[in-house]
């Protein structure tokens, strides 16, 4: 019985660890690059985080179809500039996109 506990003790230890790493969407938003082309109230070269929060609000799902635009980029929804593809992983794409949604 001991034999188990101490490996599941330190298993939970390493999960609540990596959830107190993971980085917050507005420090993804600063660190990957989003701020090039990206503000939370003006447009720049892609439209404002409110005006992205405005067009989809209240529509099923669109926090994964976002995650999904940041990281495979796209085109034509905001005009004739590409969003071009993003580093990030799923999981910080998703944290984006969440995160994007709360500017209202």
């Amino acid at each position: 019985m001991k034999k188990m506990l101490i490996p599941l003790l330190a298993c939970g230890a390493a999960l609540v660890l990596q959830s107190a790493l993971a980085e917050t969407g507005e420090e993804l938003y600063k660190t990957k690059g989003c701020t090039v082309c990206h503000a939370i109230d003006s447009k720049l070269v892609g439209p404002s985080f409110k005006e992205v929060t405005a067009k989809y609000a209240g529509q099923a799902g669109i926090a994964d179809t976002l995650a999904a635009k940041i990281k495979a980029g796209g085109s034509g929804n905001w005009g004739q500039i590409p969003m071009p593809p993003n580093p990030v992983s799923e999981a910080e794409a998703k944290t984006l996109a969440e995160w994007v949604l709360t500017h209202k």
